[in-house]
């Protein structure tokens, strides 16, 4: 990581090399931390940088910090325009990611929610691919379960609940898989190690409800509004069984980093043809002129620089 870039930190923009915490800080030492995953994309025609859907980002972050006992006197578009400054420092002629964070930054022992101080932090950094076979992924089903909402609040961005997501990445990668599908408490599918996940079936799409543990995704989000109204598609909100993800015609997953992977094999048994399908292939397509402010038609999704 460039340490030359800028970051905010404890209420001012600061070189990134700067910005520290103690190794006492109670959102290190207990996971008490909630952070978002933001990307901006460039756009070679106009020469602008859009961050795309930096409000409903903002919005699912303020959500996991009120879940974790946080108060902030930030609202999204104070954050938004936070955001837009520590990018403009660094004048961003590429993609970029960019990870704000709210964090429990008391020092000392003691595992709690109540009576800390809670900070803002936010740096960014130039995109590097998150997986790199996202046309032909082959992934597998998880022995570890995902969290359940019961448990840590899954559909928050909780920094101590990815430590499920490690572990079920790391044994997925080091087994020679690119991702994994991990099930909920009941057996159904929820998610990947840190996607949403979409299964097509006789031409509908279906994904896991928000009520079975999974990340209320904006990429999920992104695409089932694309998938309906641009492609006439019907999406289904359901449970998935295990065994139907086999028999589907069609599988992907989605996600900020990962944007929209398709997924061409599980556990060894081919998805449809084996290969990226027609739908997976043209949603793709249409995302990432979204993304990139080149469709009018979603330009309040994109906030330029």
């Amino acid at each position: 990581m460039d340490l030359s870039k800028h970051a905010f930190f404890e209420g001012k923009i600061v070189p990134l090399a700067d910005a520290k915490i103690n190794i006492a800080t109670h959102g290190f030492l207990y996971g008490t931390a909630v952070f978002g995953g933001i990307r901006g994309y460039w756009n070679e025609e106009k020469k602008r940088l859009f961050v795309f859907r930096p409000y409903d980002h903002y919005r699912r972050l303020l959500h996991s910090a009120h879940m974790m006992a946080m108060s902030t006197s930030y609202d999204e578009e104070s954050l938004i325009e936070l955001t837009l400054e520590v990018l403009r420092a660094d004048n961003y002629q590429q993609d970029v990611y960019m990870r704000p964070t709210f964090y429990k930054s008391d020092l000392g022992i003691g595992v709690r929610l109540h009576d800390l101080k809670d900070e803002f932090c936010l740096f960014t950094m130039p995109y590097e691919k998150y997986v790199k076979n996202d046309t032909n992924a082959h992934v597998t089903i998880s022995s570890w379960r995902r969290i359940d909402d019961n448990m840590i609040p899954a559909r928050g961005k909780v920094a101590g609940a990815y430590a499920n997501s490690a572990l079920i990445k790391t044994d997925a990668n080091r087994a020679g898989f690119d991702e994994a599908l991990v099930l909920d408490q009941n057996g159904h599918i929820s998610e990947g190690s840190a996607m949403n996940v979409f299964m097509i079936r006789d031409g509908v799409v279906i994904t896991p409800p928000v009520t079975d543990n999974i990340l209320e995704g904006i990429t999920r989000k992104s695409a089932i509004e694309l998938l309906r109204n641009e492609m006439g598609l019907q999406v289904v909100e359901r449970s998935i069984d295990r065994t139907e993800v086999s028999i589907a015609d069609e599988f992907f997953m989605t996600g900020t980093a990962a944007q929209i992977m398709a997924v061409t094999k599980v556990d060894h048994r081919p998805i449809g043809r084996g290969e990226m399908g027609p739908i997976t292939a043209k949603l793709r397509d249409l995302y990432d002129g979204v993304l990139r402010a080149k469709n009018p038609k979603y330009a309040h999704w994109n906030v330029a620089v």
